[in-house]
């Protein structure tokens, strides 16, 4: 029904326990049984919300929404041709190919911007999986499912520390 009528309920039954007849009990309104319940409802509500509760145990997926990495610079791997002429001036006869010499071009590749988001960036669709955590790392995403009920009880928790409500009690 609620905390103000459980609260009712179990001052009822403590008083029959005491040899008070159900009948002979006052449960209506302004009642001391009424007034009496809702002030302690008010104190628990009062009492919950002022302490602070942590997060001791999260397991869950985290999702991306952006990727964005800067153009990065490469090297030049020594089996790359050129089909230039191999001097300037040149030769008669077509270009051949040549081996380039790496270390005069050494940083001399420069690849795109990788520019993805989950909606399908300008490069691309992100694809990316991941996990958070609060208390034991599971290692994996394997180790954890929190699609369902029981998998969000499994992997959550939140915990009031009688030490945090001290000064609440």
């Amino acid at each position: 029904m609620g905390l103000k009528s459980d609260l009712m309920q179990a001052k009822v039954e403590g008083a029959k326990a005491m040899g008070v007849l159900e009948g002979d009990i006052p449960q209506g309104p302004g009642s001391q049984i009424e007034v009496e319940s809702e002030l302690i409802k008010e104190a628990i509500v009062s009492f919950l919300t002022k302490a602070q509760f942590r997060i001791t145990q999260l397991t869950a997926p985290v999702i991306l929404e952006d990727f964005k990495i800067p153009p990065q610079l490469g090297d030049v791997q020594p089996s790359v041709q050129s089909i230039d002429i191999p001097w300037p001036g040149g030769v008669s006869g077509p270009p051949a190919p040549a081996p380039l010499n790496p270390s005069s071009l050494r940083n001399g590749v420069q690849t795109k911007e990788v520019n993805v988001d989950k909606a399908g960036g300008a490069t691309g669709l992100l694809e990316s999986t991941g996990y958070t955590y609060i208390g034991g790392d599971p290692d994996s995403q394997g180790a954890f499912d929190v699609t369902d009920l029981d998998g969000i009880r499994d992997f959550t928790a939140v915990e009031l520390f009688k030490e945090d409500i001290e000064d609440l009690l």
